[in-house]
């Protein structure tokens, strides 16, 4: 009898923590933006660093606003980390993080359309 008892308590523990490892992955697969081949390949066919830089360019001063622009530019061109990016646009890291992925997105949209 208290052989099954500690093995269904052992069995209801491997089953919670089957359903964190699937429930974190869903949800941060979720938060990822999904790179899609053909914008890599498209990218890929590029012929030299001046097209590269030009397009990128391009993306980023298609962002519609300028605190968005701001924080890809700062995170992706100049390295800074998004607690520094938060220091200098005086809002909180959180709040870059949400600019960050937002943007993304809509970058991703751009150059999948």
């Amino acid at each position: 009898m208290k052989k099954e008892t500690i093995m269904d308590y052992y069995r209801g523990e491997l089953k919670r923590i089957a359903w964190k490892i699937q429930y974190k992955a869903r949800v941060t697969s979720k938060h990822e933006l999904p790179l899609k081949s053909e914008n890599v390949s498209r990218a890929a066919n590029f012929q030299n660093e001046v097209d590269r830089k030009l397009y990128v360019e391009y993306l980023i001063n298609s962002i519609p606003t300028d605190i968005g622009r701001k924080i890809i530019f700062e995170i992706y061109i100049n390295e800074k980390t998004e607690v520094q990016v938060a220091k200098e646009l005086n809002i909180s890291q959180q709040g870059v993080n949400q600019w960050k992925r937002k943007t993304l997105k809509y970058l991703c949209q751009k150059m999948s359309s």
